[in-house]
């Protein structure tokens, strides 16, 4: 494997384009280039555009998004998708990048009372994101920050960086079975 050097812009961008917990730097920009699979004697595929680094409207995403594809069984106990309950004022309301992280995973939790405790299969390598005690996530690391997640058992590490943050909700969104379009939608809203 070779290494290069970017600067700091090109690196952010490949960054805020992470789709999983864990991805590398060589996946995000097979994805974002459109070389899935490319071999060594294979001509790549035409590289799409690349879309502008700012984020969807809300607004558009909002309305546009489809209900997440979770089985019937699983909707029966849920209130229904993120979307229809989560309110792009309010969102814009609060403080920071962990005020809003932690409105996102609260209307998350609302929406998917019933499956909700999925989330607690999200971990990193070494420390947990999810518990439901905030003596639970302590236990896992050290700085975590650990914070409630409004109107619910729940608990949050928030010590991270703002692309992880992206990565968690973005993992949150798949475990609540919601596609990998809708899950960077609600990424972008962070």
């Amino acid at each position: 494997m070779k290494k290069i050097e970017i600067d700091d812009e090109l690196y952010q961008y490949i960054a805020s384009n992470t789709q999983s917990i864990g991805e590398s730097a060589s996946t995000i920009l097979r994805r974002l280039l459109n070389l899935h699979n490319a071999g060594a004697d294979s001509v790549p595929a035409p590289a799409t555009p690349v879309a502008s680094t700012d984020k969807p409207s809300m607004a558009t995403t909002e309305t546009a998004s489809p209900a997440p594809s979770a089985p019937a069984k699983e909707q029966a106990s849920d209130q229904g998708s993120v979307f229809d309950i989560l309110n792009k004022e309010e969102l814009a309301m609060q403080k920071g990048v962990v005020g809003r992280f932690l409105f996102i995973l609260a209307a998350f939790h609302r929406s998917h009372k019933g499956t909700f405790e999925r989330v607690l299969n999200i971990k990193g390598r070494d420390r947990r994101y999810f518990a439901t005690s905030k003596e639970e996530l302590q236990a896992s690391g050290s700085s975590l920050n650990p914070k409630n997640i409004d109107d619910s058992p729940y608990w949050v590490m928030t010590n991270s960086n703002t692309t992880r943050k992206k990565m968690m909700l973005h993992e949150v969104a798949l475990e609540l079975g919601y596609s990998k379009e809708q899950a960077e939608i609600i990424r972008d809203y962070l």
